[in-house]
């Protein structure tokens, strides 16, 4: 084996060996100390169970803060040694193990199941790492292995409101990302942009010059609804504010009921020439019984369309009454 493979860092295998074990001696001697720490500030204030004492909690407080004060670390320090040495009797703890893996596993609830949890690192592992005890009591890890727990540790890291939109954007860069989105996760994503009405217009704008996407949208009857409704209220507003703010408004009025006229004599004049080019195409034809029921029926709404025109132009009033209404639907 080279020189270069045999070096951890820019020490050789052996050297790195010799520290380890100078450390190990080093974090065992803080062990053995923060556990010092932790009795005595237990021999001040014991655990107490709780409901017990009225205000002992600032007591235990007044004490540990005095304590920490008087030995130049934090209170926090303090309190946590203290802690965690009352979820390890002595005859439970275990030298060769850092007081970080201690103060990990002291989280499990049950005496019994954390004492033995300490003599037992995880398969294929001759000694606690603190990772593998976070893993244990179910705590982010600090190197995430498998994607649950990179997915864990991203949601951790990104609790922040801009940390997790900057992060929701890189990633939605990266097409090989999107592609593996299901379809309603990008439908409720699209959905959750666009809850702003300016950003909700652009994007359906965008999609809508899409002929494919303007296809299937019309395609749906809520949709298109929708859209021409939107395409009326717009042309009403428009024609709105012409009328109340435009000088020539009054000339466009006359015209208006110039072209109206118009189309209503050309409407009148389409149909009587539409049938005279067809009711001579009925010379010597029968028609069907079920033929002539539908001629019958049409005959009738035309009776009652021409009913309505000359009402509108002799007073002026378009309403029709419901019986025309409901003929002319077909009811």
């Amino acid at each position: 084996m080279s020189e270069v493979a045999e070096k951890i860092g820019s020490v050789s295998q052996s050297r790195y060996e010799q520290i380890v074990a100078e450390l190990r001696e080093v974090v065992e001697q803080q062990s053995r100390g923060s556990f010092t720490i932790g009795d005595r500030a237990l021999e001040i204030e014991p655990v107490r169970p709780r409901g017990g004492i009225p205000d002992a909690e600032w007591s235990v407080r007044e004490s540990l803060l005095r304590l920490a004060e008087d030995i130049g670390l934090t209170f926090n320090t303090v309190k946590q040694a203290r802690w965690v040495t009352s979820r390890w009797p002595k005859e439970h703890r275990q030298p060769a193990v850092s007081f970080t893996i201690h103060r990990i596993l002291a989280r499990i609830e049950d005496d019994t199941e954390r004492w033995a949890a300490i003599l037992t690192p995880p398969e294929g592992r001759t000694r606690w790492t603190a990772d593998d005890a976070k893993r244990r009591v179910g705590w982010t890890v600090d190197s995430p292995e498998t994607p649950q727990e990179k997915i864990t540790a991203i949601h951790h890291r990104a609790q922040d409101e801009e940390v997790a939109a900057t992060v929701t954007t890189d990633f939605l860069k990266r097409p090989q990302v999107a592609a593996k989105v299901s379809t309603d996760n990008k439908v409720r994503v699209v959905e959750e942009f666009t809850r702003d009405e300016a950003v909700a217009a652009t994007a359906a704008t965008s999609l809508l010059r899409r002929p494919d996407v303007a296809f299937k949208a019309m395609s749906d009857d809520t949709a298109r609804f929708q859209l021409n409704h939107a395409q009326t209220e717009r042309g009403r507003q428009a024609r709105e504010h012409f009328e109340d703010t435009s000088p020539i408004a009054p000339t466009v009025r006359h015209i208006d009921r110039s072209v109206e006229f118009l189309d209503l004599v050309t409407a009148c004049h389409s149909f009587v020439a539409a049938a005279g080019r067809t009711v001579p195409g009925l010379r010597d034809r029968t028609l069907s019984e079920d033929e002539r029921t539908i001629v019958q029926q049409n005959i009738a709404k035309c009776r009652a369309t021409l009913d309505w025109i000359e009402q509108a132009v002799e007073t002026g009033k378009v309403d029709m009454d419901d019986a025309i209404a409901r003929l002319l639907k077909g009811e």
